[in-house]
């Protein structure tokens, strides 16, 4: 017997996100509903916007802006905002650089995007660098938190790119004091901030048969920092998304 099938069956998972909102489509719904699972959305962090004030300190112009690279939502909510409350009118030439399909959909919310010229990867920032590679004599800006770290602006840099990071907004960790985690058979964690938060509220948290999925590389360093087993690790080759390896989890300990 393999150790998957070893595992008891997921009935009821944490999501560590804030829950879709009102009509949207939530590719975590749709896999709720095909394999009859009890789903809890609860954000592990919190994000606080910084004020046109300060971001003025960055001295970044964000008139000249024409390749804007987003990794997550935040970082494209953030953005219009900025631009909004600075009063800046963005080009309908500008270029925008989406760690995926998903997140370039996003984007709909703030703009047309049949109008515009935008690149998404499958997951992981790396993907975007071809196409980046293209307009290789632009600048490009990088709105994200205070705590950003990824090894795909060290890559960029590698390769003469001339890329920004313009922090738009900070990160800070939810209270999570009335959660009951023990009762989830799964926790979904997409960034190391997740498993900081996590310990802040928890310090003596312990895995015990909870099975734990987690996205992108500096995710995963985090959990083995703390000693906690990966189960699920998202992206891979086989798996782009949180959602496809889930799925294919379930799959095999739910059948």
């Amino acid at each position: 017997m393999s150790e998957t099938e070893a595992k008891p069956k997921i009935k009821f998972a944490l999501i560590s996100q804030p829950p879709p909102d009102k009509g949207e489509r939530s590719p975590f719904l749709e896999l709720a509903s095909k394999y009859g699972l009890k789903l809890d959305f609860k954000p592990f962090i919190q994000v606080q916007g910084i004020n046109a004030r300060d971001f003025r300190r960055e001295k970044i112009n964000l008139k000249e802006v024409n390749h804007v690279v987003f990794h997550s939502r935040n970082s494209i909510d953030h953005y219009f905002r900025m631009c909004e409350e600075m009063r800046v009118e963005i080009d309908l030439e500008t270029r925008y650089y989406c760690i995926s399909e998903s997140i370039a959909m996003y984007l709909q919310k703030y703009t047309p995007i049949r109008r515009r010229k935008i690149f998404f990867g499958r997951g992981q920032l790396e993907e975007l660098l071809p196409f980046m590679l293209k307009q290789k004599e632009s600048s490009f800006l990088m709105p994200c938190s205070d705590v950003f770290q990824d090894i795909f602006l060290e890559k960029a840099a590698n390769l003469a790119l001339n890329i920004t990071r313009a922090v738009m907004f900070r990160t800070v960790s939810s209270d999570l004091s009335h959660v009951n985690l023990s009762q989830y058979d799964l926790i979904c964690f997409f960034s190391p901030l997740g498993i900081k938060s996590l310990f802040e509220n928890y310090p003596n948290f312990q895995q015990g048969n909870t099975r734990i999925a987690a996205f992108g590389n500096q995710t995963h360093g985090a959990l083995l920092e703390k000693n906690l087993k990966l189960d699920i690790p998202a992206p891979t080759h086989e798996f782009p998304s949180m959602v496809m390896a889930v799925e294919a989890y379930l799959k095999k300990v739910n059948r």
